[in-house]
């Protein structure tokens, strides 16, 4: 509050200055200021003929100076010296005044300001005092926060570690990348210079390094799903569709498979963009009705659910023939333990990078779901995980890398909210939230080789792009 009050000071202080000038320099202004001023009482006799005279002077309520003056008769000349100088002190006095005016007005703001900044003190030495009585308390809460976050990142310091091993090289193939991207693009301006052979080589050469070090990223763990991008509208509210994650990347075939149940029509088509045109390539009639909509094309055959049983059926596309068939054992079915939106879909039929998968729930495990790796050509169960998390509150399911992950609902607002390892039999609770745009789920799978979730959603075909988080294999892991 030091500052305001100094400024208010030194304006009182100029006004008096002010006052002060005034009486004692007014006269002087005029050439009398050998003249004896009477008091504010006295009456003296001047002759007007003298020219003009101070007839008297004293101070306002407010501090400011009056002067009366006797003028001399009118028919003095108009460019008389002393007229002149008493227009030039009339036009001072009257500059004088506005500034004192201006100056009364800023005192009169500035000291407003000074009661607002002296309540607003008040008010922050108030606060203080809370904080101070609240420090610990609040301090031992910020203190616990950070405690939780650093559990967390624990487990990121051998990760961290790895990723140390391979950093020189990815360095390098960046250096590399920027090298080869400055010579190319001089090739436009010079045509000529360089030998393309050699430069092809290169890129090849680069290119098979790159491979090399991808081959080097382990499986990874679900971070987030992004979309979805929308890429038909067709259809029921419920069926799947797919392609062959071990397909090569120039076979492309879209499988479409509508409804749930009632239906053995199988339709495809040679591309993404033969599918959203509707350019069909073939129909598959299959020998069998399908139950649920979690099928799963691999490496070029059919796993289905036989309707109205819990027998997985192999069909081959290339020959159109039934390879194998098994009765998964004590798994439930015709919605004895289907997900949440129901449509007979007890057994989820998947597959990642690891292999062949079935989800599905048994009395045996009082309706939680039980994941089983199967062979992909006989079918038969290689080994199974028995989980804590009921089928019947599941929305969906879908595996990446050996790990199951369980969607909470089918509607809005769905979440990854379930996850559990098989490779080191533990499950955790996650929170992965994904946008369900057309409010209805009835399949979601993931095909390792796009890596991206296929969803049907209410009639409409969608894509989720999904973030994982990779550990770099070095040369000392076995």
């Amino acid at each position: 509050m030091s500052p305001p009050l100094l400024k208010l000071g030194a304006v009182l202080s100029t006004m008096a200055m002010i006052s002060s000038w005034m009486s004692q320099t007014l006269p002087s202004l005029v050439g009398l200021n050998t003249t004896r001023l009477p008091t504010s009482d006295t009456l003296t006799q001047i002759s007007p003929k003298e020219g003009w005279q101070v007839y008297s002077s004293a101070q306002d309520p407010d501090g400011r100076c009056i002067c009366t003056v006797v003028a001399p008769e009118q028919n003095l000349c108009s460019r008389d010296a002393k007229s002149r100088q008493l227009r030039q002190l009339l036009e001072k006095v009257q500059n004088m005044s506005q500034s004192i005016e201006v100056l009364n007005l800023r005192t009169q703001r500035d000291f407003q300001y000074v009661l607002k900044m002296e309540t607003q003190m008040k008010g922050l030495k108030a606060k203080f005092r809370q904080i101070e009585d609240d420090r610990k308390t609040l301090m031992t809460k910020h203190f616990q926060e950070l405690k939780e976050k650093m559990d967390e990142l624990l487990p990121l310091i051998p990760v961290l570690e790895q990723y140390k091993t391979d950093a020189k090289l990815i360095t390098q193939f960046k250096e590399e990348i920027r090298n080869l991207s400055t010579v190319l693009t001089g090739i436009q301006e010079e045509i000529g210079a360089y030998d393309y052979d050699e430069l092809h080589q290169r890129v090849l050469s680069l290119e098979t390094r790159l491979r090399d070090c991808m081959k080097k990223l382990t499986c990874g763990k679900l971070m987030k799903i992004t979309g979805p991008i929308t890429v038909k509208i067709s259809g029921t509210r419920f069926g799947a569709w797919m392609t062959d994650p071990l397909a090569s990347e120039k076979n492309n075939r879209v499988w479409y498979m509508d409804s749930y149940t009632n239906n053995k029509i199988v339709r495809e088509y040679k591309s993404i963009a033969d599918f959203v045109s509707g350019a069909e390539s073939r129909t598959y009639n299959l020998p069998f009705k399908w139950a649920g909509t979690n099928h799963v094309v691999y490496n070029g055959s059919l796993y289905f659910n036989k309707y109205q049983s819990n027998i997985i059926i192999k069909y081959s596309f290339d020959t159109g023939r039934v390879l194998a068939q098994r009765s998964l054992e004590y798994a439930g079915f015709h919605n004895v333990y289907p997900y949440t939106w129901g449509g007979f879909s007890d057994i989820d039929l998947m597959a990642d990078e690891i292999g062949l998968w079935a989800v599905y729930a048994t009395n045996q495990n009082a309706g939680n779901i039980v994941i089983s790796q199967l062979n992909q050509d006989s079918l038969e169960v290689l080994k199974s995980w028995s989980t804590g998390y009921p089928k019947r509150s599941a929305g969906e399911s879908f595996m990446i890398c050996g790990t199951l992950y369980v969607t909470n609902s089918h509607l809005t607002g769905a979440k990854v909210y379930y996850s559990y390892s098989t490779k080191t039999s533990t499950y955790e609770y996650t929170d992965i939230p994904f946008h369900n745009q057309y409010f209805h789920i009835s399949m979601l799978d993931y095909n390792a080789r796009d890596r991206a979730l296929y969803a049907w959603n209410n009639g409409h075909q969608v894509l989720f792009n999904v973030t994982l988080f990779h550990v770099i294999k070095t040369e000392d892991d076995t």
